[in-house]
């Protein structure tokens, strides 16, 4: 493809699928964060705050590991049927199932449920961001890979602002879970008007074997696991501790009184989330995949120690929390940004819906496991579960950027390289 021609109707299409796709995706996965305390007080009687506590960390590992493998499965069924079909389904799989939330009466139903939404949610980052890099001019990648990494924080700034003006309690939540079955018209609009992406298909004419057993060959096993740890390292800091626990912590910090709090604190860390998401890329464009990523792991680490190690209880809305979850969430959520440029950019077309949907949501594996056993942290580092006492916990979870920071040293650089055929 010239990059000299002008754009196409069918590329413009391909862009806004995709955003929209991964931005409705962003309003389920910020729509559990709102509704979490006030369902879990609703469905559990005589509920005390350590047991909502638990069925939270419950909940949000049964949406880690449905993500995980929902991201593994919808990427092979890009790479088996087309990036646009399996889009279609994703969509679906998640808007519908997270609307029967509607009649969960207990919070097992919730788990079940949020785990079967999850699976599409995991698989519509991989399917986008396969076909837009694959629709449009090389030279657009960078900018690409912001507006698709922004599209999730707009859905999460969404449903933060819907909660905002409606708030949600114990007797009112049960309504936004039918938000979150509104993106099920997306998904015919998608299949009616979206065009198929011209790499897959010529890729798809050649035949092969298994995706997934093509990504841990000899010639890929490299990338796959350090792209698997590249994308593994933001996503436990983020559900592990941030996204998944930072409106919580605002909602039990300012008390009864504030019952917007959390959704203040959300719109915040979105605000936060987009402009990150818009810079990461377009600083990789210009200096480099590994500088970029090194700069985000060192701002991350220091952003989080200080904002899980400086928070205390107020009783009110802390405006200094709410601002440094801001700032956080600005630096945290750039990684989103930055794997949309470099992912694509390790696997050939034949397996990079594959290589990507793993990749990216394997560490959600890991992430359940530290969301699950967060109140056991809490208690062995010191604090009490019930009291809402996080930080200690979450500052030693985030700790693990450290990690990326000496990792990506080991990684190609491909700034300036073709996307691989």
């Amino acid at each position: 493809m010239s990059e000299r021609k002008p754009l196409t109707r069918g590329q413009w299409l391909v862009l806004a699928a995709a955003f929209l796709g991964w931005m409705f995706d962003g309003m389920e996965l910020g729509l559990f964060p709102m509704v979490s305390r006030a369902c879990l007080q609703d469905l559990l009687p005589a509920h005390v705050e350590g047991d909502v506590a638990a069925w939270n960390g419950r909940i949000l590992a049964c949406f880690l590991v449905g993500a995980a493998l929902g991201g593994v499965a919808f990427g092979w069924l890009g790479d088996k049927i087309g990036r646009v079909r399996a889009m279609m389904c994703s969509i679906l799989t998640y808007s519908l199932f997270m609307g029967a939330g509607y009649f969960a009466e207990q919070p097992w139903h919730l788990g079940l449920l949020l785990f079967f939404s999850a699976l599409g949610m995991g698989g519509q980052w991989s399917l986008g961001v396969a076909l837009v890099m694959e629709s449009w001019p090389e030279k657009a990648r960078p900018l690409l890979a912001g507006v698709i990494g922004a599209a999730s924080n707009v859905g999460f700034l969404t449903i933060g602002a819907v909660a905002l003006c409606f708030s949600v309690t114990p007797d009112s939540w049960r309504w936004m879970m039918l938000v979150g079955a509104s993106p099920a018209v997306l998904a015919l609009l998608i299949v009616a008007f979206v065009p198929e992406s011209e790499r897959w298909k010529e890729s798809s004419k050649k035949g092969g074997g298994s995706p997934i057993i093509a990504i841990f060959k000899p010639g890929l096993r490299k990338k796959t696991i350090l792209a698997i740890l590249f994308a593994g390292i933001p996503l436990i800091g983020t559900w592990a501790a941030i996204s998944g626990w930072l409106p919580v912590w605002a909602d039990k910090m300012a008390g009864p009184d504030h019952p917007n709090a959390k959704a203040i604190t959300q719109i915040g860390m979105s605000l936060g989330a987009i402009i990150g998401c818009m810079i990461a890329p377009l600083v990789g464009g210009r200096i480099g995949r590994r500088p970029a990523y090194f700069g985000l792991c060192a701002l991350s680490l220091v952003c989080c120690q200080y904002i899980f190690r400086a928070s205390h209880l107020h009783g009110c809305i802390d405006w200094n929390y709410v601002m440094m979850a801001t700032v956080t969430c600005m630096v945290t959520a750039g990684f989103y940004g930055w794997l949309p440029l470099y992912l694509p950019e390790l696997f050939p077309t034949r397996v990079r819906a594959t290589g990507q949907g793993l990749s990216f949501n394997f560490g959600r594996f890991l992430a359940a496991i530290g969301a699950v056993n967060m109140g056991i942290l809490v208690q062995a580092l010191g604090g009490d579960p019930t009291k809402g006492d996080y930080g200690p916990a979450g500052a030693m979870i985030t700790m693990i950027y450290v990690l990326g920071m000496i990792l990506i040293w080991f990684a190609p650089e491909t700034k300036g390289k073709p996307l691989p055929e």
